[in-house]
């Protein structure tokens, strides 16, 4: 793994536009120098290293759905702060395994020694349309006889076809929340719906403030009062299931993408179960549930925090670093801290993305500083023979 500089597209700009990435000014504080999208730079891969790192992928998704089985098995709920009434759904939709689509694991790496897991993100993963389209698109414009870790596409493609034959011929609704004001959320949703649509799957896009409950057939509905059966949302199940409106999903017979199985993986103290789970597995953090336990130097992540907001680090040398925010209430894992490898003063986390169960692709996105959130950088990245 290394970094190269490159020289930038004549008209960047306009051709990530053109291929979708339409947030990169609004989704990215104007103050900043550096752009969101950077193909000033980007990164290179030998295939041995990918086809390494995609076994640790894939054997990380391994692990944690051994951990979604032991969290119903033994009810452990609480660990994740996860109410009392949601558990017997969560149940009922692992048990019936009903369909998951994509995920992406955010991964501490450079070149040597074992990728480190840093946090899955099962639920509303972003960062797909530049992981997926744009940088393959700057991949053909500007290294076309090198090749890149990118089945991203093709794979949501093929498993929305498994999920129809699964789901059978009804349209899906596709639903971001409208008060994402940088557009980031119904351009990843509006993707979501292509790939479906060209799968064979019919689509209709909706927000979520915009979905209606008819207590009299026990349905959710679109603004037509037609019913919602498959619902593909780019919404936390977190939020739903905080809201009154939220109280109806027992009740109704949605399909819902992802399924709600997977707040179990949404949740920071995943980490704590897989370290419980898998003890000094190469590819962990030791990570405690609300203490340091023994760790002298840490990051401590709110559960169900974003964008690294409500973060507090403790270095080895003592110093310590927090981010805004307003999450944590629901409480905080400690994880080890693993320094971020630096190259030309930058720090990359690798998003490694998994459609279903297999390994589908990398985003990459660099800070100068410790934590990534949203004044981050993505990059691109190849790969040589």
């Amino acid at each position: 793994m290394r970094r190269e500089r490159s020289a930038p597209r004549e008209g960047w700009a306009e051709k990530v536009e053109e291929h979708g990435l339409a947030f990169h000014r609004t989704a990215h504080p104007e103050h900043l120098p550096r752009p969101y999208w950077d193909e000033s730079v980007h990164y290179v891969f030998d295939l041995d290293e990918v086809l390494a790192l995609e076994a640790v992928v894939e054997e990380l998704h391994g692990m944690c759905l051994q951990a979604v089985e032991h969290v119903v098995a033994t009810g452990r709920y609480h660990v994740l702060g996860i109410p009392d009434w949601v558990a017997p759904l969560i149940e009922t939709s692992w048990r019936r395994r009903e369909p998951h689509l994509y995920g992406r694991f955010d991964l501490a790496y450079g070149g040597d020694g074992p990728a480190k897991l840093l946090e899955y993100n099962a639920d509303t993963p972003t960062a797909l349309v530049e992981s997926s389209i744009v940088q393959w698109y700057w991949l053909q414009d500007t290294r076309p006889d090198d090749d890149q870790w990118n089945s991203v596409h093709e794979k949501l493609v093929a498993r929305w076809k498994e999920i129809a034959a699964e789901i059978g011929p009804d349209p899906l609704h596709f639903a971001w929340t409208s008060g994402d004001e940088t557009g980031e959320e119904v351009m990843t949703i509006a993707y979501m719906q292509e790939t479906a649509e060209e799968a064979g799957l019919p689509g209709t896009a909706i927000a979520m403030e915009d979905i209606g409950w008819d207590p009299a057939r026990g349905r959710f509905v679109d603004l037509d009062e037609a019913e919602i059966r498959t619902l593909c949302k780019l919404y936390p199940w977190e939020w739903i299931v905080a809201e009154e409106f939220g109280r109806n999903v027992p009740a109704a017979p949605t399909r819902w993408i992802e399924p709600i199985w997977k707040m179990v993986l949404s949740n920071k103290a995943l980490l704590v179960l897989l370290w419980e789970l898998f003890p000094g597995h190469p590819n962990l953090l030791p990570t405690y549930l609300n203490t340091p336990g023994s760790l002298t130097s840490y990051v401590q992540k709110p559960l169900l925090g974003r964008e690294g907001a409500s973060m507090r680090i403790v270095t080895p040398d003592g110093s310590e670093q927090r981010t805004q925010g307003d999450y944590g209430r629901e409480g905080f894992v400690f994880q080890e801290f693993s320094a971020l490898p630096e190259f030309d003063g930058q720090h990359p986390v690798l998003g490694a993305w998994v459609v279903a169960d297999e390994s589908a692709g990398l985003g990459i996105r660099e800070t100068a500083g410790l934590i990534t959130d949203d004044t981050s950088s993505f990059v691109p990245h190849r790969v040589v023979q």
